[in-house]
């Protein structure tokens, strides 16, 4: 033991500092789906008129024996909870059909109306609010380079003004970037770290973003990267001249009549900078509330909220770009042979899921404080819905 600290001393106090506090906040796995609760954050206030769901008089109690078909090695004809249930004793699953709940089942910490870190849920919703941006002309259009709305970058590389907010959008930003969630301190590992824990604990992201290189030249290959959703969160900033919080508060959780406030965390009260990759903490009810909009197509009790065809442009079916469009995944991206009835889906670590299927009218939304194969989640529930009565 004595070696193994000696061995990795060097490289802890040769990193940044941001890597023990990192340690300090959540020890060696990085953040749980509580760690909100630690971390600098801004409120989003819900306010009244809230909206409710309403709640189906029979529950459909036969997901609980209904068993899911073999995806490779995760799990093989298992019931769901027999695949999610020993991943964490902290966990929930929520179903709405038609408005009503037909489905609820929490365990340990975790209940639909307690708020928790969705993590990279988050840049669905950065997505959608850089819909509402470009519906209200404060973004042009998302073929705009990046260098309109952050013009400080015009004098570093001149790759900055070949990437475009559609690059953001779709995670072709050619950004030299890693992410790494584990803080594990293992000979050889710490460096890799440094760029994803600077980036959620440190506190100066306008200055980490100038000194961002490109891998290769923008739009020219999909890799998925937190800091590309972190820049498409600041241009949203400085096009909309308000913070992050703010406008989600006004242009989303006001409207939506979210039944709970939310968090969404930032990197210091200097700079206060958004956490616009997965810094939003909210509940499992006021998430499903974001995929009945999607599922409405951007309409919310008559209102329209955002575009019908940025919804389009988020969630239709189809293998480009490996199924990923405008920070949502369809289901082409799960592998699977396309379905009768294909849904759409947004995910983060901890098996943080929102699916929505539209043929079905369905919304699922699964939160967890760990699941270290939550791919697999979205796979079931597609399965699920193409069993689910109409």
């Amino acid at each position: 033991m004595k070696k193994y600290l000696v061995a990795i001393l060097p490289s802890i106090l040769l990193t940044s500092c941001t890597i023990v506090r990192g340690y300090m906040a959540d020890g060696a796995y990085g953040p749980t789906s509580f760690s909100y609760e630690k971390q600098l954050k801004d409120t989003i206030v819900n306010h009244s008129g809230v909206f409710s769901f309403n709640r189906a008089s029979n529950q459909s109690d036969w997901i609980d024996t209904l068993h899911f078909f073999n995806q490779g090695e995760l799990y093989s004809n298992n019931t769901m909870w027999e695949a999610i249930g020993p991943k964490t004793d902290s966990q929930g699953v929520l179903i709405i059909q038609n408005d009503s709940i037909v489905y609820e089942k929490c365990m340990g910490d975790m209940d639909v109306d307690r708020i928790a870190g969705v993590f990279s849920v988050t840049k669905s919703v950065t997505s959608l609010l850089c819909g509402v941006a470009v519906d209200e002309g404060y973004i042009k259009s998302i073929d705009d380079p990046v260098t309109d709305y952050l013009t400080e970058l015009k004098e570093k590389d001149p790759m900055w003004q070949k990437l475009t907010i559609r690059h953001l959008l779709d995670m072709r930003s050619g950004l030299d970037f890693d992410d790494a969630y584990s803080l594990s301190l293992k000979p050889g590992k710490v460096k890799r770290l440094q760029a994803m824990t600077r980036l959620f604990y440190g506190r100066n992201i306008p200055a980490q973003v100038k000194k961002l290189k490109f891998r290769c030249e923008p739009g020219s290959e999909r890799k998925y990267d937190s800091m590309t959703s972190e820049v498409l969160g600041i241009v949203i900033e400085r096009a909309v001249g308000c913070n992050y919080a703010d406008y989600l508060e006004d242009k989303i959780w006001t409207p939506l009549g979210m039944e709970s406030h939310a968090f969404v965390s930032y990197d210091g009260k200097k700079y206060h900078t958004a956490h616009a990759f997965g810094g939003l903490a909210l509940t499992m009810l006021d998430l499903a509330k974001i995929g009945r909009l999607y599922l409405n197509k951007g309409m919310w009790e008559g209102i329209r909220i955002v575009s019908e065809s940025w919804i389009m442009q988020s969630t239709a079916y189809s293998e480009e770009n490996d199924g990923y469009h405008f920070c949502w995944y369809n289901t082409s991206n799960i592998g699977a042979e396309k379905s009768e009835y294909p849904g759409f889906y947004a995910i983060g670590i901890r098996g943080q899921v929102l699916y929505v299927n539209p043929y079905k009218n369905l919304i699922m939304v699964r939160f967890g404080l760990n699941d270290d194969t939550y791919a697999h989640i979205p796979y079931m529930f597609e399965q699920l819905s193409n069993v689910w009565p109409q």
